[in-house]
């Protein structure tokens, strides 16, 4: 069974200006969220920050994320780190905590061989109950599952069950699905394709768009799935632009500078991330009244 179907939002961690992590805003994120028709929230994820988190920070966030949800929807805790020792701490930490599903990056800058990857999933896996969704982002980790390992891992591994597929290669996504036979689910890891890889057999997908329009993300998800093809497709389009200038900067420069120009939380992040560029966020600002969001 999916750990959901539709619109997972990969939500941001906001920030006090002193860098603290400001949980009263989460929280009101989260709600916010929820009221919204987002399907699920993954805490923790690269849109959450969490390579700058220090390792305490990071169980305590997926922790307030577990409680403040409080079962409404599915919590899906991020956990991935390029050093296994260290992911198997965060996830076994994550699936003690209760996350209905782990979020499982490869692991950046080692650069593993195919062989590799297999031993570093198959390891952390043997060590948690919780459901794994891999997640396949390339661009960001110089690292890329081959559809042959993700495939083996989820036929040989009972707990991998997802992929969250991120290579904006759709011709590596569709031969992953043409090859699975049902036996891995597929989120969209981009919000300029959803309805693209949900036209070759993905049930959703885990967005940044969600975090500024969880209703407008949910209903393309919604639409798709009700059978609804060419309103889904149509949803797609009108997003086009405002995902665009979400993703003119580095995620999540862009989405934090969003939320902060709806007054969800502050626009705050840890370096190396810096500020917006004034043009970009005068940009970003127009796509935002434009969708009908500001």
């Amino acid at each position: 069974m999916a750990i959901f179907t539709g619109a997972g939002v990969a939500i941001v961690t906001p920030m006090k200006e002193n860098g603290d992590v400001d949980y009263d805003a989460y929280g009101e994120l989260i709600d916010f969220q929820i009221e919204n028709g987002t399907d699920a929230i993954i805490s923790c994820g690269t849109t959450g920050e969490s390579s700058t988190l220090s390792h305490e920070e990071h169980i305590e966030v997926i922790k307030y994320a577990i409680e403040r949800t409080s079962k409404r929807v599915p919590v899906i805790a991020g956990t991935g780190s390029n050093s296994t020792q260290e992911a198997i701490h965060l996830s076994t930490e994550a699936d003690k905590l209760g996350a209905d599903g782990l979020l499982l990056v490869t692991p950046y800058y080692n650069k593993a061989s195919q062989d590799g990857l297999y031993e570093h999933y198959k390891t952390i896996a043997a060590a948690v109950d919780a459901p794994i969704i891999l997640y396949n982002v390339p661009s960001r980790t110089g690292c890329n599952i081959l559809p042959e390992t993700s495939l083996r891992l989820a036929k040989d591994i009972d707990n991998i069950v997802a992929i969250k597929a991120a290579t904006g290669n759709l011709a590596q996504e569709s031969h992953l699905m043409a090859m699975a036979d049902g036996c891995i689910d597929m989120y969209s890891g981009e919000d300029g394709l959803i309805v693209p890889l949900m036209s070759i057999g993905a049930i959703g997908v885990i967005s940044v768009l969600s975090n500024v329009a969880p209703k407008q993300t949910h209903d393309i998800c919604a639409e798709f799935l009700a059978g609804n093809t060419e309103k889904a497709r149509q949803l797609q389009f009108d997003a086009l632009p405002l995902v665009d200038a979400l993703f003119s900067d580095v995620n999540p420069i862009p989405v934090k500078h969003a939320l902060a120009l709806m007054g969800k939380c502050g626009a705050t992040m840890r370096m190396p991330l810096s500020p917006m560029a004034p043009a970009k966020e005068e940009k970003l600002k127009e796509a935002m009244k434009a969708y009908g969001i500001l």
